[in-house]
């Protein structure tokens, strides 16, 4: 798929068999880790970015019996759009899920309020990514916040809890180069830090931040319900934490059985701008 125009205008939707309601409702560059409109080089397994605005996913998709796919372009521009789909005819087992994505923003996020990635899933499947477009909105180190994983009739304690951003991304220590002292750019097979938007001294006035993290070979799998927070945290003096309001925005892809829960309302079309 190769899109013009601008990435956040233009919706991407899948609907499996039957489906009245989008399993995949995701503004297209996110869809495949260019949250702010900008080509990002990414190599990874299932999403592949290359020179040119090349868009490739590699998600397994299955359906029983037909698939729909549609892009609305929201702009009063007219986009173009090339794209290839191929399929297989073929069985699919009983017990393959079926595949869903959904994106949220906050500008900015709320005080002291965990930003969420994923909430209202119910039913029975597995958590394989999570994409982050993070706009910093302050000074200093913003990835401290904890990512944490509620399923199966959590409450007040997830199973699994993060111990920082940069850990969650399987990056350590800032993303420093200890040589440069900059951010470092990575691209890898499951997890990346593929894109640093930094600031040109002009109209470029915060840094920005493109992650991904597959969870290909370590699934997370749930029986009946699945949430999903990160805090945006950074530090005050003296080590205490500093509750952030940045720009965060996320592309949440997992597989479930259906019904689906219905997906919140997408952002205003203001609201899904990246500026």
């Amino acid at each position: 798929m190769t899109p013009t125009g601008l990435w956040r205008f233009a919706i991407l939707r899948m609907y499996w068999d039957e489906e009245k309601e989008p399993s995949v409702e995701v503004p297209v560059g996110d869809f495949f880790g260019q949250g702010w409109g900008q080509v990002a080089m990414l190599n990874s397994i299932p999403v592949v970015v290359n020179p040119g605005s090349s868009f490739n996913s590699y998600w397994l998709m299955p359906f029983r019996k037909k698939c729909r796919i549609t892009m609305e372009n929201i702009d009063e521009k007219d986009m173009v759009l090339y794209y290839q789909i191929d399929y297989t005819l073929t069985d699919v087992p009983n017990d393959a899920a079926y595949f869903h994505a959904q994106f949220r923003r906050q500008n900015p996020t709320q005080y002291k309020v965990p930003y969420t990635i994923l909430d209202g899933v119910k039913g029975r499947g597995h958590y394989v990514g999570t994409y982050m477009a993070w706009g910093v909105n302050s000074n200093d180190w913003w990835g401290e916040g904890e990512i944490k994983f509620y399923m199966d009739g959590d409450k007040e304690w997830p199973t699994i809890n993060g111990t920082g951003t940069e850990d969650y991304f399987l990056g350590s220590y800032n993303f420093e180069n200890k040589k440069t002292k900059q951010y470092q750019e990575y691209t890898t097979p499951y997890v990346g830090l593929h894109q640093v938007i930094r600031p040109d001294g002009l109209y470029q006035a915060n840094t920005r931040f493109g992650m991904y993290r597959w969870h290909i070979p370590d699934p997370v799998r749930f029986q009946q319900d699945l949430r999903i927070t990160i805090q945006a945290l950074g530090w005050r003096y003296n080590g205490r934490y500093l509750p952030l309001q940045d720009d965060v925005a996320s592309t949440a892809f997992w597989y479930q059985t259906e019904p689906h829960a219905p997906f919140p309302k997408l952002p205003s079309k203001d609201d899904l701008e990246t500026k």
